[in-house]
């Protein structure tokens, strides 16, 4: 792992985020920039961690960012909207946050000059509907212009083209990591995992939208974080992309329901809720390139990730 750096996440308060700060902040300095319209810091102790420095901003005000990146030597940016109900709802402020938002994290990044690594996280919601085993190398699919589902994807795309096109015209070492549906503790948000235990662990129904026949591959959060952390050290990253997932944890929705009920011991039922609007309906990566650049292999299989993070709600709820 690196040590001895100063690191930027934008979002660091995001799950994802939060989760890598406390496995940076071991040896490194971080700089957490967020506005905090999701806190998974509460109760980590990042906030007051001496060797934390939280900024709370916004990723659309350039010059908060420009200034948090100063003497930053990596900078990871994970700033955006998430969750498919609020891209719908918020559709513009969806595409905004993520094109004029990465775009100043990116200025930022070159106008620092000390930048070592530059990780832009786009998502596997780049392939479409219909995603099996699919490369980085693979053709993208854009989702039908008007439909608000497909803004957080297209946009997201486009963001993924400008960090790799500021390495080919500037020089600028970065790269982008699409995630596969991560779950784990310290989740908030509408994920399904998170959404399923909570509601498993309260006795309350669990909802499934349609049939729940849509296929996901998931990955442990421990997983994802030690990808991002060898992105940062593997010369071979820099200018590419990378799917981080894990393709043997692959079920259904209704399946991951069903597992989730029987590892809680709850009593809750499954319903199904008409969803009238275009969804994924499979997503299985394939992981060979980060194997082969980086050395990724996640460890945690389905059941264990997910006792793992009943216990850690269980404590919670």
């Amino acid at each position: 792992m690196i040590e001895g750096k100063r690191v930027l996440i934008t979002g660091g308060a995001g799950f994802i985020g939060t989760s890598l700060a406390l496995r940076l902040v071991e040896a490194n300095e971080v700089v957490i920039f967020d506005n905090l319209h999701r806190n998974a810091m509460a109760g980590t102790g990042l906030e007051e961690h001496p060797r934390v420095r939280f900024i709370r901003g916004d990723v659309l005000d350039a010059a908060a960012l420009t200034e948090a990146a100063q003497g930053c030597q990596h900078i990871i940016h994970m700033a955006s909207i998430a969750g498919v109900d609020t891209v719908m709802k918020n559709p513009v402020l969806t595409m905004k946050v993520s094109l004029l938002g990465t775009y100043h994290a990116l200025e930022a990044a070159h106008a620092s000059g000390v930048v070592e690594r530059f990780i832009d996280f786009s998502t596997s919601e780049v392939f479409g509907r219909y995603a099996f085993r699919a490369t980085e190398g693979d053709a993208t699919e854009l989702g039908a212009v008007g439909e608000a589902r497909w803004t957080y994807a297209v946009s997201k795309l486009a963001t993924e083209h400008l960090a790799l096109n500021y390495h080919k015209q500037y020089g600028l070492p970065a790269l982008s990591i699409r995630p596969f549906n991560i779950y784990g503790p310290r989740q908030v948000g509408s994920g399904a995992v998170h959404h399923f235990i909570v509601r498993a662990l309260r006795g309350e129904n669990l909802s499934i939208h349609n049939d729940g026949a849509q296929i996901r591959s998931w990955c442990y959060i421990d997983d994802i974080v030690d990808g991002i952390l060898l992105a940062l050290e593997r010369e071979g990253a820099v200018g590419q992309a990378f799917n981080i997932g894990n393709p043997r944890s692959t079920v259904t929705i209704h399946q991951l329901a069903r597992e989730i009920l029987r590892l809680s011991s709850s009593s809750s039922r499954l319903e199904y809720v008409p969803w009238n609007f275009p969804d994924v309906e499979l997503r299985v990566p394939n992981i060979d390139k980060a194997r082969t650049v980086l050395g990724y292999e996640p460890c945690i299989d389905l059941e264990e990730g997910l006792l793992r993070t009943i216990y850690w709600y269980r404590g919670r709820h």
